[in-house]
């Protein structure tokens, strides 16, 4: 554990981290201030000193992640014409699946004022699913625009079916359900073929 009054570097991954082992391994239910700083190995306060409360907390946490697979799709247009256009569109898919996905989507839909402030955050221009589908929807377009994807392939439709049904798999899928990452790799390669 640091000692009190030593500076812990980067403590919001720190905290982020250690809450996604939590619900990783003990569900949603587990996740407590206390929780999430002994997983952390810091001081108990350091939460509250970050963050105001455990819903600011989760909430943060979502859009943080949201905003990393955000950037992960935005970086698909650095991928046209390399590698394998499913491959590419998978990494993206099941990013959101990477961190405790389900689990966190999970935490954040039991904990009403969490879900209040990443919809503020996301209206008030966060990064959520609407960038990654913007984002995949550019990245087809220039991938068909090479021949690379079938010109029977709308852009906007795959997109729209890959993100509405990582969001679909992220809201439904919980600790003991069935990995939802098969269903989003098959899912990819009927959009937009293997």
């Amino acid at each position: 554990m640091a000692p009190r009054g030593v500076a812990t570097p980067d403590v919001r991954e720190q905290l982020f981290a250690a809450a996604e082992r939590v619900v990783e391994r003990d569900g949603p239910g587990a996740l407590t201030s206390r929780a999430v700083t002994t997983e952390a190995g810091c001081a108990k306060g350091l939460l509250h000193t970050h963050f105001a409360g455990m819903d600011a907390f989760v909430a943060e946490l979502c859009v943080d992640r949201f905003a990393r697979t955000a950037a992960k799709a935005r970086s698909l247009s650095d991928r046209v014409g390399q590698g394998a256009v499913a491959q590419n569109l998978e990494a993206v898919a099941l990013a959101l699946f990477d961190s405790g996905g389900p689990a966190i989507s999970g935490l954040a839909m039991t904990r009403s004022g969490a879900a209040l402030r990443i919809r503020e955050a996301l209206e008030g221009g966060a990064p959520g699913f609407d960038a990654i589908q913007k984002a995949v929807t550019g990245y087809l377009e220039a991938e068909r625009r090479l021949g690379r994807v079938a010109r029977t392939v709308d852009p906007d439709s795959a997109a729209l079916a890959l993100v509405g049904a990582a969001h679909h798999l992220l809201m439904t899928s919980r600790p003991g359900t069935p990995d939802p990452r098969p269903a989003m790799t098959r899912l990819v390669g009927a959009l937009v073929g293997g």
